[in-house]
């Protein structure tokens, strides 16, 4: 608590009386001492100040100058009115943050509230002049009481109120009418609290483990710590952390990790709300880096500063998240059972209390190491039970120690952690509470060391040890029925497996080895090679599993970085995928991975193209090489599936012939039978007059939003269709360029909008269509170069673009990765690059990876021939680097995308 001292060096009230005494204006009065006391706090917090005493004397500080300022204005109050000044909410609590809301009630006799208004006005106007940001009510206590009654928000900020001065009667009259039983009975309120809590945790997809989190509102959060007293006040009546302990909610080693968990998030707060110069409680790639410097985190061998605070962060809100959860699950046990609870026994050594499991003695686990793994078995097969007892978690909790190398051993451990793996329903939820309740990490002390390790980057949303955990859940998420849906052909392929279990193991080590520096592929590898045999896994089981750690990038690196129409890629990545089974196993995890990465990295687009190279390695692994076949016999049978399709009549069959005559046989592997229809359709039903030709559509076996572009093939062409999209504010994720041999260029793109999702109104899509044809007749109307802004978030991750070559599979072009910060108008850049090298474009893959784009180009020279002269590629390299080098600080083009 603060001291004497350190309230009298904050604010001197008798230099404060002596001041207004000697006649200097009351407003400055007021507003210096009110900048010297947060000057003093300031400066307390950056020299090691300790959080608890700064957020109680802020306080403090405000509730002196409030007494103050009510007693200068006290005159303007009516004789006939009783009133009272009410500190509520947070503030209400005797804490405040340097940039939190100061909350107050005047509370009144009567409702006559006009006759007060000139009262009320005077000192809410005095206290914004003097610098205080009030937010205030004026009620009755029969007006509290209504509110009350109605809003649950209400109830709670009356709880927390706090008499400032005024009539402290009146006051003590309100706090009795809006208390238990005449307002939000404990167990009425309890449930509401409890629904809030889970309303505000789904808001946070039901993690605090995000790369920006809300210290405040997240999971783990400041709010959650205020559940706890929330609930306990209002059953108990207590006003101390000490009470928690007396009123056994709490064990005193409990409380003491909530004070201490509770002190640095407010350090953490303080400083958020110091360096942001306004209330901020996300905890902003802005501040993480300053903060952690400022918090003591030196950078090491492996580990980054900022990466150390923030795994202390995870770690302090996972242990904030189980005591919430020991307070409330007490709650739930003598609030919510409206009688007795029904008692069965399970076994030996756990019985079932109602829809809560318990422990049969107080010794369970110390005589039945096993039992810690027990448990979640039994909660697998039980689905009626929704919760572990207070005693039981608290018992487990108290014999983790005994999870050690000789437990690992045990038969019985091995074979239930396996049960587990094995069990229909119920692994997502046990490995959550294992994870939570520490069993995970004692069990596997390789996944312990990724607990609350942060990836500082935008491409992962979550820490190592959540984000595993999602990966889990997406898995169990293809096998049940009702999100069939979601992913069809996942759904489809899980239940052919044979043993899941693999898989999810293979989840489970995918990135165990995060953090450790080298290849975690590799070393993950390792970890699920001593794993599997450690359970005594077959030598198959264990390949398969370590396979699967080592290569799950293969697949979405594939996908995305090559060219999977040609058949030579596909053989190739057939080769190392091996089977089918293997091929099964690796898309499911592929998958769920890059569900599990970030909301921002899955997409509609991704999806296609791993369900391509899925099915053409299917066929491939299934026909061999065999299936690569005659050239000349292959484009025959695409031509007439194509012609299928089309049924055109014999005018219209020679035109489709004319317009296929001038094209190559590689643009017939490019595409299926659908578009190669699509295609011909577009450019025969075309007249002279309509050049360029252009089509779009939603493609709904792509989920993908497509443009066709047919016109007589011109120097820049590429830099202007590029353009042309940055300037509607459309992104390009496919691109493939074909020039005839008469002159013509056809180009594809695949696109998608602002938010990452494809265009599918046909109206939409017309007018994007009349723009884009608009614009191809105007050049000139699009040659300034797009904006370059990066976002907020981007400019903490600075990434050196980087330009490299290599030979395509097939051999006849050269590839071409272009690594960068991913931003508006990165694509017109490296296409004007292009042109100015007079390199010819083949097609393209966009890939991004969070705030990186790893975007591929297959390019040949003015020959047509692979781009391998070492001299032309350094040029073009440096072209590239230079121009994306120039960021603009301005967006020069009028953002003409049309709203829907």
């Amino acid at each position: 608590m603060p001291t004497s001292l350190q309230k009298t060096r904050l604010f001197d009230r008798k230099q404060f009386r002596y001041q207004l005494e000697t006649g200097k204006q009351p407003l400055l009065v007021f507003k210096d001492a009110l900048e010297h006391g947060r000057a003093h706090l300031r400066s307390y917090h950056f020299n090691g100040g300790k959080p608890q005493p700064a957020v109680l004397l802020h306080a403090w500080l405000v509730d002196q100058l409030l007494i103050q300022a009510w007693s200068t204005h006290k005159t303007l109050l009516p004789k006939n009115v009783t009133a009272a000044l009410v500190a509520v909410g947070g503030y209400g609590r005797g804490e405040l943050h340097p940039a939190s809301d100061i909350d107050l009630m005047i509370l009144l006799d009567h409702n006559d509230t006009h006759a007060c208004k000139e009262f009320v006005e005077t000192l809410l106007r005095f206290c914004w002049d003097i610098g205080l940001e009030v937010g205030h009510s004026v009620r009755t206590v029969e007006e509290c009481i209504a509110e009350s009654n109605k809003d649950i928000t209400v109830t709670t900020n009356l709880m927390e109120a706090r008499h400032l001065t005024g009539d402290d009667h009146l006051f003590a009259e309100m706090r009795e009418k809006t208390s238990p039983p005449c307002s939000w009975p404990s167990k009425a309120f309890f449930k509401a609290k409890k629904q809030e809590q889970q309303d505000r945790h789904a808001r946070f997809h039901g993690t605090a483990f995000n790369l920006e989190p809300n210290i405040k509102e997240g999971p783990g959060g400041l709010r959650d710590i205020q559940m706890i007293f929330w609930v306990a006040t209002r059953h108990f009546n207590i006003s101390r952390p000490k009470d928690l302990v007396t009123h056994k909610l709490l064990s005193e080693a409990e409380e003491q990790t909530l004070i201490k968990g509770r002190n640095f998030l407010w350090h953490l707060r303080n400083g958020l709300h110091y360096h942001a110069n306004r209330r901020e409680d996300r905890l902003l790639f802005d501040y993480q880096r300053i903060l952690a410097t400022e918090m003591g985190f030196k950078n090491r061998k492996g580990e980054l500063a900022v990466e150390q605070l923030m795994k202390r962060y995870y770690r302090t809100v996972k242990e904030l998240s189980l005591i919430n959860e020991i307070v409330l699950q007490h709650f739930e046990e003598i609030l919510l059972q409206e009688e007795k609870p029904v008692t069965e026994k399970l076994n030996r050594r756990f019985q079932a209390r109602g829809n809560t499991i318990d422990v049969c003695d107080e010794n369970t686990f110390k005589h039945a190491p096993y039992a810690m793994l027990e448990l979640f078995l039994l909660m697998q097969q039980n689905p009626q039970l929704t919760g572990v007892s207070v005693r039981t978690i608290r018992q487990l909790r108290a014999n983790l120690h005994r999870i050690d190398a000789n437990y690992r051993k045990d038969i019985t451990n091995r074979s239930l952690f396996l049960e587990i793996l094995r069990q229909p329903q119920g692994l997502t939820h046990e490995f959550r509470r294992m994870n939570a309740y520490g069993v995970l990490a004692a069990y596997i002390p390789a996944f312990g060391k990724i607990i609350g390790q942060m990836q500082h980057d935008l491409f992962h949303a979550y820490t190592v040890d959540e984000h595993t955990l999602f990966v889990v859940r997406n898995l169990r998420r293809f096998t049940v029925p009702e999100f069939h849906k979601e992913f069809p052909l996942a759904s489809s392929i899980i239940t052919r497996l044979v043993k899941p279990e693999r898989l999810y193991l293979a989840g489970l080590f995918h990135d165990i080895a995060k953090g450790r520096g080298g290849d975690h592929t590799v070393l993950g590898e390792r970890d699920a090679a001593a794993f599997c045999k450690l359970h005594d896994l077959s030598d198959y089981d264990t390949h398969l599993v370590c396979w699967l750690v080592r290569q799950h990038l293969i697949m979405s690196w594939t996908a995305q970085r090559q060219d999977i129409s040609d058949p030579h890629v596909i053989m190739d990545f057939a080769n190392k995928v091996g089977d089918q089974e293997r091929l099964d196993n690796l898309y499911l995890l592929t998958v769920a991975d890059m569900r599990g990465t970030s909301p921002e990295v899955w997409n509609e687009w991704k999806g296609h193209l791993l369900a391509q190279l899925y099915a053409a390695t299917s066929r491939m692994l299934l026909l061999g090489s065999a299936s690569i076949g005659d050239v000349s016999k292959r484009v025959k049978e695409y031509k007439s599936s194509a012609l299928a399709l089309l049924k055109p009549d014999k005018a219209g069959n020679r035109r489709v012939d004319h317009f296929w005559a001038n094209l190559e046989n590689q643009y017939f592997f490019q595409y299926d039978a659908d578009n190669l229809a699509w295609h011909a359709r577009a450019v025969i039903s075309a007249y002279a007059t309509d050049f360029p030709v252009v089509a779009t559509r939603f493609n709904p076996y792509i989920s993908g939003t497509e443009f066709f572009f047919y016109t007589p093939d011109a120097e820049g062409l590429f830099v202007q269709l590029t353009s042309a999209f940055d300037t509607l504010r459309l992104s390009i994720v496919d691109a493939r360029l074909t020039t005839s041999t008469h002159g013509f260029s056809l180009s594809t793109f695949v696109v998608m909008d602002q938010n990452n999702k494809s265009i599918r109104d046909k109206r939409a899509l017309q007018v994007l269509q009349e723009q884009l044809h608009d614009k191809l007749l105007n050049p000139r109307a699009q040659t300034a170069q797009p904006s370059l802004l990066l976002s907020r978030q981007l400019k903490h991750f600075p990434i050196e673009t980087r330009v490299c070559f290599s030979e395509s599979v097939n051999g006849r072009s050269t590839v071409m990765e272009v690594s960068a910060h991913d931003r508006p108008g990165l694509l017109y850049n490296i296409a004007q690059a292009l042109a100015e090298s007079k390199v010819i474009l083949l097609s393209t893959k966009i890939s991004t990876y969070g705030e990186r784009a790893e975007d591929i180009f297959f390019i040949t020279d003015r020959d047509h021939a692979p781009l391998d002269n070492k001299a032309e590629q350094d040029r073009l390299a440096k072209l590239i680097i230079d121009r994306l080098a120039q960021e603009q600080t301005s967006d020069p083009h009028p953002v003409s995308a049309v709203q829907f």
